[in-house]
């Protein structure tokens, strides 16, 4: 008795992508990439993970640090949104509440294993994506909350002193830093986050409140609980 013969299966013909196409999903696998190995070694190596020869990735991108910058559009400018900006100068709402929701929405954004690694990465190897982002946080975040805090606590309008900023960053770090936590380390944390950014900016209103002696407190996120004795 014959065996039937083997039955052919088809061959997929995969569609050939264009060439903004391709940009971005060498873009893509180049993050991923960053995110896990860092930033050493060459194209040679960078080409050979993607799986492309390197003189079709030169094609691309001439240099090595040509494709970081693309990473870093696409990884931390193509996240920021619009609003963003409107948001933190919104004199309608209290600085708080602009506080409160900016962050929300900005971690939703940054906190992601990609994110984080090749911004650590970046920095212990002195790639220049830290030295950029590091810019972009004290320009469009800490100097906007200093200088709106300023508005509301009806203090003169100048810019943001260095002690100013510096309390900035330790909010910002801070928070920052419970992403680091969770996302890198793997640690426990409270994973209520909306409660971790609202005790945070608390800290910071309080803070800044006591060091320049403007006065202005900050409202409470809940209610104190009466001792048993009270109850």
């Amino acid at each position: 008795m014959t065996r039937p013969a083997a039955l052919a299966v088809p061959r997929v013909k995969q569609r050939r992508l264009s060439p903004d196409e391709r940009r971005r999903d060498f873009i893509a696998k180049a993050a991923e990439f960053f995110a896990e190995e860092g930033f050493d070694g060459g194209t040679r190596e960078l080409a050979r993970k993607l799986g492309v020869t390197q003189p079709l990735l030169y094609r691309y991108f001439p240099s090595k640090e040509e494709l970081i910058r693309e990473v870093y559009r696409t990884v931390y400018l193509d996240r920021w949104q619009a609003d963003w900006d409107k948001l933190l100068t919104d004199r309608s709402l209290p600085i708080r509440e602009r506080m409160q929701r900016f962050y929300d929405a900005y971690t939703d954004a940054i906190f992601t294993r990609e994110w984080m690694r090749i911004y650590l990465f970046s920095g212990l190897k002195g790639v220049e994506i830290n030295k950029w982002y590091v810019g972009i946080v004290e320009d469009r975040i800490l100097k906007r909350i200093v200088t709106e805090y300023r508005a509301e606590a009806g203090l003169p309008e100048q810019d943001p002193l260095p002690a100013e900023l510096e309390l900035g960053w330790i909010l910002q770090g801070g928070i920052f830093y419970y992403g680091v936590r969770k996302h890198i380390y793997g640690s426990t944390v409270l994973e209520d986050k909306e409660r971790v950014i609202s005790n945070a900016i608390d800290v910071f209103l309080e803070g800044i409140s006591r060091v320049f002696g403007t006065g202005v407190r900050v409202r409470t996120t809940a209610a104190r609980r009466p001792p048993a004795d009270e109850a």
